[in-house]
């Protein structure tokens, strides 16, 4: 009953504000159907698609939406990226390539759960600025998954920090989030600008996030240092000597070469004349059809068990239903709302930062990214320097991201195969204490060091 009133409160609160913001009635309908299926996920996260389902009838039902409006908002590029990496993962982990890996890794590390700890933090950043945040997850996870069953521990801290690092390295680079590649596009930045602008926060943002992950997990790396201490002169060695091992040759051609190709698709497209992102689609759905070959007798096994579709289907009802605020005019809303506020960039980067932040952490970063662009753009033609505000709304997006389960692609993702894999459900409550220490301390140094760059930003 707790939860179902809960539900009621948050319903409520959506329809007092679009009261007070004054919205029109499809306006306000298209909020309170949004709000209303943000709600269901947050309290009710194991039926999620069920909310969904009813949130996506309601909009067709009263004309919210239209079915080509629905293809357009639902983000079908994402679902189908998404789709065939899952395919690609799961013959890696069918090969046991991630445990083999992992094999190699430890015996890298060693005993030291302190390092290994701070070694998968870096590895998932370092993934996500290099290819993608839901590349960089899916492996990750796999991985941790991998590594925790070994060690009969639960895996829910450790896919945690996981997450964390991901979302905080996604935003490195031009490709590590879909929110800093529609920022390049609409800002006109480029990989150099990344590097110059975003990097340098993105790697102090992860040096902090380390001992405070380290802190707040202390009890489960203390776990970790004891099973380890437990079996490190039998199960390490017994897996790593294994003679009936399986070769791992041709799984990692495959993940280094859809590695290669994800990192190489701009060249690539530019040598041959392709349109922006195609080989961003097309690298993994060659190497799915290259595993698909390759597993023919189980191929379609393969794409049914292993494909989240669950949710798959639940992110494009999520992106079609934030879509309809576009449709109906409510962002135009909210953009009058940021003109009147102050032009002084320190007072706009952090009402950004702040509720492009909340934004992100409560709707879906992409969107919410997407949300805010024409508003910085409509800023820039009253004469405010917008340079800064472009980094902001990136580091909102990343690093807000971490607040909560659905505050990025990598949290759904990773939320998701660990439901499918271990039968674990997250919830909110499980997840917004250590989500908020990591979130807000890192939030707080991207903007400091953007007030400090102020000056050098014309």
């Amino acid at each position: 009953m707790n939860k179902i009133a809960n539900y009621a409160v948050i319903l409520a609160g959506v329809t007092a504000l679009a009261y007070l913001l004054g919205l029109e009635p499809r306006q306000a309908a298209s909020l309170i159907i949004l709000g209303g299926m943000i709600g269901a996920t947050l309290l009710f996260w194991r039926f999620r698609l069920v909310f969904a389902f009813f949130a996506l009838a309601f909009m067709l039902g009263i004309d919210l939406l239209e079915i080509d409006l629905l293809i357009e908002f639902a983000h079908l590029d994402t679902i189908m990226f998404l789709a065939s990496m899952m395919v690609i993962v799961g013959y890696l982990e069918d090969a046991r390539f991630f445990e083999v890996l992992m094999d190699r890794l430890l015996g890298m590390v060693g005993n030291r759960p302190v390092a290994l700890v701070i070694f998968f933090m870096a590895m998932s950043a370092f993934l996500a600025a290099l290819v993608d945040e839901v590349t960089s997850i899916l492996i990750m996870t796999a991985i941790l998954l991998d590594f925790t069953s070994r060690y009969n521990l639960n895996p829910i801290p450790f896919i945690i920090l996981s997450i964390f690092a991901t979302n905080i390295g996604s935003s490195a680079t031009v490709v590590g989030n879909p929110v800093g590649v529609l920022i390049a596009f609409q800002a006109g930045l480029g990989f150099a600008d990344f590097l110059r602008w975003a990097t340098p926060i993105s790697i102090s943002a992860l040096l902090l996030s380390i001992p405070i992950t380290l802190y707040i997990f202390r009890a489960d790396i203390k776990q970790l240092a004891n099973a380890m201490r437990q079996q490190a002169a039998t199960v390490a060695p017994t897996r790593t000597q294994d003679n009936g091992q399986p070769s791992i040759l041709l799984p990692s051609i495959i993940f280094l070469a859809t590695i290669a190709g994800l990192i190489l698709h701009t060249p690539i497209e530019q040598a041959f004349g392709l349109g922006k992102n195609s080989m961003l689609l097309g690298v993994p759905f060659f190497f799915a059809a290259v595993v698909l070959f390759i597993e023919r007798e189980r191929a379609r096994e393969l794409v049914e068990r292993r494909v989240d579709w669950w949710t798959l289907l639940f992110f494009m009802i999520f992106f079609a239903s934030v879509g309809t605020l576009s449709y109906t005019g409510a962002t135009r809303v909210f953009s009058q709302m940021i003109y009147q506020l102050s032009e002084n960039p320190i007072i706009l980067m952090t009402v950004v930062m702040v509720m492009g932040g909340m934004m992100s952490a409560f709707m879906d970063n992409v969107l919410a990214v997407a949300t805010w662009i024409p508003i910085i753009q409509n800023l820039g033609e009253l004469g405010v320097n917008i340079s800064p505000l472009w980094w902001t709304t990136l580091f909102a997006g990343t690093f807000w991201g971490n607040l909560t389960i659905i505050g990025s692609t990598a949290n759904i993702v990773a939320v998701g195969l660990l439901e499918r894999r271990e039968r674990i459900h997250l919830t909110l409550r499980q997840w917004i204490g250590f989500g908020a220490a990591v979130t807000l301390p890192t939030a707080a140094l991207a903007l400091l060091l953007l007030y400090l760059q102020l000056p050098l930003m014309g």
